[in-house]
């Protein structure tokens, strides 16, 4: 169960058009620049652009996927900000650090504080994000 200050884990994904509007169908986001693409052509963004909800989404599976391999996880707190648009057709990296681990004897695990970011292939931020999950023996 052992997690260590400075441990990274990365994801990167090619986003798409389709998987942008499905996952925004889901979320019932019925945002236009989100869906169509005249209406995306005629916004700041230019083109279709992924819900923010979506980046978010990623990023906080990412830890669950990432420490439930070895451990039980239990997300506890995230915090997100938007920097700038991630694009339906865009290639994209997520990416987590661990920057604290408290052992809490209450809680039967460790408090795990992390720092998250997504930046696109030009390295350019989007995302930004930190979080806390409690990674223990047993939930």
């Amino acid at each position: 169960m052992r997690v260590r200050v400075g441990e990274r884990f990365t994801e990167t994904i090619v986003m798409t058009p389709e998987e942008v509007r499905a996952f925004a169908r889901a979320a019932n986001d019925h945002n236009p620049v989100h869906h169509d693409e005249a209406a995306a052509a005629n916004s700041r963004f230019k083109r279709l652009i992924a819900s923010g909800t979506q980046t978010a989404s990623r990023l906080m599976a990412m830890t669950a996927n990432h420490f439930s391999r070895n451990t039980a996880v239990l997300g506890l707190d995230f915090s997100v900000r938007f920097h700038r648009a991630v694009y339906a057709d865009e290639t994209i990296t997520l990416e987590w650090e661990v920057i604290g681990v408290q052992e809490s004897p209450t809680l039967n695990g460790d408090l795990v504080e992390l720092r998250g970011r997504v930046t696109n292939a030009a390295g350019e931020l989007a995302v930004g994000a930190t979080g806390r999950v409690l990674v223990t023996d047993k939930l």
